[in-house]
């Protein structure tokens, strides 16, 4: 009996003692509105440095972790598209409950929020009809670590290795093994605005050409990137006149107080024998670095869910970190950030607080959709609130163009931009990205926002755009510059102007002071190219009849040696009314001189531009002759674009062989 009792209250003792060693430390992740929990959470406990226990929230936010010993606890919680949050020294008593209450933030913490309208139903019945998946097992297999070979294949779900091999197909990660990849092509979802060719003018009746300059160069380093990825590139995104301005030419300074200067030259057209080929092309005023005015800057930054992928947001990161690094002490730079909602990150700061300017960026994180337009206009309120007078006020944007949320149509933002670009504050639009990216949408923000567009696929381009051409990325010294060409169809049959499809003017908009043109920056080249049928060719250049009542031009009307008056106007960055200069061209008789090592280089980069957009004037164009034009004519060539842009043909060469198109050897 005594043995019994003592065996009866030695269990109630362990018992006592088991029950009471009972540790948990409880709580809820949420944003900073209470009744939004955030799900899916990840939270791990610390005790000092060591990571003990881990769990995730469930889907009101709620989590709950047992350890199995008291004392002080650190709670880390992260989540894609959130700011990462340490809780410390949460105390654990025996028997007790420890509890948190986790507030997050979306990418990084916003000073100003801007509320935006949802809109009901958020996915249309048009875009799942239009959804390249037909089940739910595919649209399933869209998700991180589910992979479907075809839509009759069971899913593949599975884990992975920080260190294992990933895919990436039209820029999106998917997993399995290399042979289940299928043949690669640019998306579907890339976007890019219809070019419809420039056509052969009969002088005769259409004497003038008239169009804006344009400095941009995006298209050819996307063009780059889907080459160098073994596909050929859309033919609307081969736009010509940015692939041959993308290269700087050797053009003379301005003279005198000219802010610009023009350089004329005529040769032999390559992939036309019969034709000639005209070179036109504008040098802006270089201005040393520590001369140029100093920066209102601010850097609009695309932080939503779709900017996740290495070469979106964390590549714009690192971009605008060499920007910064080029700042100096009467800089400023302010940060905007937009995802569901726009804020702003960092106010005005001196070019001299770099560390912390770069602090700033390189807390952002992805996540969230897109309010692109309220980003915008934050953005610009920003840059009027620090307007410099004599300064340069320019708001940098960085994004994939992929604007869902809120204003959101392209003439939405473009009229959002006209609306700005008055004050003085221009707009520099950077492209990134793959996949759902919207080239059209960028390159009408930037013409429309007296700015210029880049497309930066690697950091050595955004060393290119920050650094090498600083003072011409973000430095204007004439806007609204436009040309207009008059024939002299004593000498010229016919011509076309060589791209800038996009670009074209009415020849009574070369004197309409309100007209919109493009912007030229300090130290930038502009080239155009002119295919010119020579007035003595017997080719025919339309199916028209000669007509009865229009005036010929005679031979004493008009000087003989002219084949061609070239006239440009540009404005002062902060004027209002234009300037005129005119410069005849003067024809060349059959001895003339070999053309330049500028001449025969831009025009290789034309010829594979046409071949790229498999032209109905290509005429003779061809790889071999590209190549070795270029190589002939690549010059110095002290950064190495010209190399590198022979290596690019070659790999277009191999790409194109590799394709269905056989008709360009």
């Amino acid at each position: 009996m005594k043995a019994l009792v003592q065996m009866i209250i030695y269990i109630m003792i362990v018992c006592t003692v088991s029950t009471a060693q009972t540790y948990e430390i409880r709580g809820r992740v949420h944003t900073s509105n209470p009744d939004e929990g955030i799900p899916f959470a990840s939270i791990v406990v610390y005790r000092d440095t060591a990571n003990l226990f881990g769990t995730t929230t469930d889907i009101d936010g709620n989590f709950s972790i047992k350890p199995d010993q008291g004392g002080l606890y650190n709670v880390k919680a992260t989540c894609v598209g959130f700011q990462p949050i340490m809780m410390k020294n949460i105390l654990i008593a025996v028997d007790s409950v420890a509890v948190v209450d986790i507030v997050m933030t979306i990418g990084t913490q916003l000073n100003q929020i801007v509320i935006r309208e949802y809109k009901v139903p958020l996915i249309e019945k048009e875009q799942i009809i239009q959804a390249p998946t037909r089940d739910v097992n595919s649209i399933s297999s869209q998700a991180a670590g589910v992979y479907q070979v075809n839509e009759s294949e069971p899913m593949n779900i599975r884990g992975s290795r920080s260190d294992a091999n990933a895919y990436y197909v039209d820029g999106i990660k998917v997993r399995g093994s290399a042979s289940q990849i299928p043949e690669r092509k640019v998306s579907d979802n890339e976007e890019y605005s219809l070019i419809t060719e420039n056509q052969f003018n009969n002088v005769k009746r259409r004497p003038l050409s008239t169009f804006s300059i344009d400095v941009d160069a995006a298209s050819y380093s996307n063009i780059r990137r889907i080459l160098t990825a073994g596909m050929l590139p859309p033919k609307d995104a081969v736009r010509i006149e940015e692939m041959i301005n993308y290269f700087n030419y050797e053009y003379a300074q301005p003279k005198d107080q000219e802010p610009i200067s023009i350089t004329t030259e005529i040769g032999n057209c390559s992939w036309n024998p019969e034709h000639k080929l005209v070179k036109i092309g504008l040098k802006g005023r270089s201005i040393e670095a520590e001369k140029l005015p100093p920066n209102n800057l601010v850097f609009l930054i695309d932080v939503s869910g779709s900017m996740m992928d290495e070469n979106k947001l964390p590549l714009i990161k690192r971009s605008f970190r060499l920007l910064v690094q080029q700042l100096r002490p009467e800089d400023k730079v302010s940060i905007v950030v937009y995802a569901g909602s726009s804020g702003l990150v960092l106010s005005p700061t001196s070019g001299k607080e770099k560390e912390l300017i770069m602090q700033k960026i390189d807390v952002l994180q992805a996540g969230g959709s897109t309010a692109g337009g309220e980003g915008i206009q934050l953005a610009y309120d920003v840059a009027k609130e620090n307007f410099m007078k004599d300064g340069n006020n320019r708001v940098i944007l960085a994004t994939d163009g992929d604007f869902n949320v809120g204003v959101s149509s392209d003439a939405e933002l473009v009229s959002l931009i006209e609306k700005k670009r008055d004050m003085g504050i221009f707009l520099t639009v950077l492209g990134f990205g793959t996949g759902n990216y919207k080239d059209s949408k960028m390159e009408g923000l930037a013409d429309k926002g007296n700015g210029n567009f880049a497309y930066v696929d690697n950091i050595l381009e955004a060393q290119k755009v920050f650094v090498k051409e600083m003072g011409a990325t973000l430095n204007t010294i004439a806007k609204d510059v436009k040309l207009q060409i008059e024939f002299n169809p004593v000498h010229v049959k016919a011509y076309r102007l060589v791209g800038y499809e996009n670009r074209l003017l009415a020849d009574e908009d070369f004197n309409d002071d309100k007209k919109d043109a493009g912007e030229l920056g300090s130290g930038k080249t502009v080239t155009a190219l002119y295919e010119i049928i020579p007035a003595k060719s017997k080719e025919s250049v339309d199916n028209i009849d000669t007509l009865k009542y229009q005036k010929t031009v005679s031979q004493d009307q008009i000087a003989l040696n002219e084949m061609m008056t070239i006239k440009f106007r540009y404005k002062d960055p902060k004027g209002s009314e234009s300037k005129l200069i005119v410069h005849p061209l003067l024809a060349q008789d059959e001895t003339e001189q070999k053309s330049s090592e500028d001449f025969r280089f831009a025009s290789s980069v034309a010829e594979f531009g046409m071949i790229l957009r498999d032209s109905k004037f290509k005429g003779k164009a061809n790889f071999k002759n590209i190549l070795t034009a270029a190589r002939e004519s690549k010059g110095i060539d002290t950064d190495g674009y010209r190399a590198e842009f022979i290596k690019l043909v070659e790999t277009a060469e191999i790409v194109w062989k590799a394709s269905d198109n056989v008709s360009v050897k």
